[in-house]
């Protein structure tokens, strides 16, 4: 059974229609890079699964269990689908253990005692343990990004949802990023990523998708994706990365 189901999903902005009609499955331990131009649906897919945006036609299933729009099914859901995003979002005035334990204690209810434990746990996870009393200003934009993963991380999601998670980030703090993301994937977390980083993609990833003016135009294995693009579309963005 798939941990993930989109069917038929549409989404529309007034009069843009962002998905036309969206049919994916993901299965646990998967790890799927959606790449495609900007503007092609992509991040609005991945903010759909995580009910950061409602759907106007369509389901999505996480878990057996559909994506409703109220208040008790939303706080499930975001319990189950963890989420990160190109900002890192982190509360200036916490430390990055403060940052880790916050939705923790306010969200599930979690002890603070259980909390730092946790929270310890994954700093470490994300190599960054001895990290656990600094300020987000007295991190590096990776440091960052690996507080944000550890605080996703901490809910125990059973996927985690990545929205072009190094494209905030200089170039040399990307491979620490991906390293992270690289262990997640070796333990079998299952994982959706939009993505630019095509190396990452081809050697990490279960699946590719390619989304193109609010459609999945194409999706196989890394190597078949990459390698043999059936479509003028394909070609044309592989081309021009």
């Amino acid at each position: 059974m798939s941990l993930i189901a989109i069917t038929e999903v549409k989404k529309r902005f007034g009069d843009n229609e962002v998905l036309k009609g969206i049919n994916l499955d993901v299965d646990p331990g998967e790890v799927i890079a959606v790449i495609g131009r900007s503007g092609s649906g992509k991040s609005t897919l991945l903010r759909c699964i995580n009910g950061l945006e409602m759907i106007d036609d369509g389901s999505i299933t996480v878990a057996g269990a559909q994506l409703l729009p109220d208040d008790v099914h939303l706080k499930a859901l975001r319990l189950k689908v963890g989420m990160i995003f190109q900002q890192f979002n982190l509360f200036p005035h916490c430390t990055a253990g403060g940052n880790v334990m916050l939705a923790q204690m306010v969200v599930k209810k979690t002890s603070k005692t259980e909390a730092e434990a946790i929270a310890r746990r994954m700093l470490d996870r994300v190599g960054l343990g001895h990290k656990f009393d600094a300020y987000p200003d007295q991190l590096s934009g990776g440091q960052q990004q690996r507080v944000a993963i550890a605080r996703a991380l901490a809910m125990q999601p059973i996927a985690l949802l990545c929205d072009e998670i190094t494209s905030a980030l200089d170039p040399e703090l990307v491979n620490e990023v991906l390293a992270v993301v690289r262990e997640l994937a070796a333990d079998g977390m299952t994982l959706m990523m939009v993505t630019h980083e095509m190396r990452f993609a081809r050697d990490v990833c279960s699946r590719v998708v390619f989304m193109h003016e609010g459609r999945v135009h194409e999706i196989g294995p890394p190597e078949e994706v990459f390698a043999s693009p059936r479509t003028p579309e394909l070609r044309h963005f592989l081309g021009a990365i």
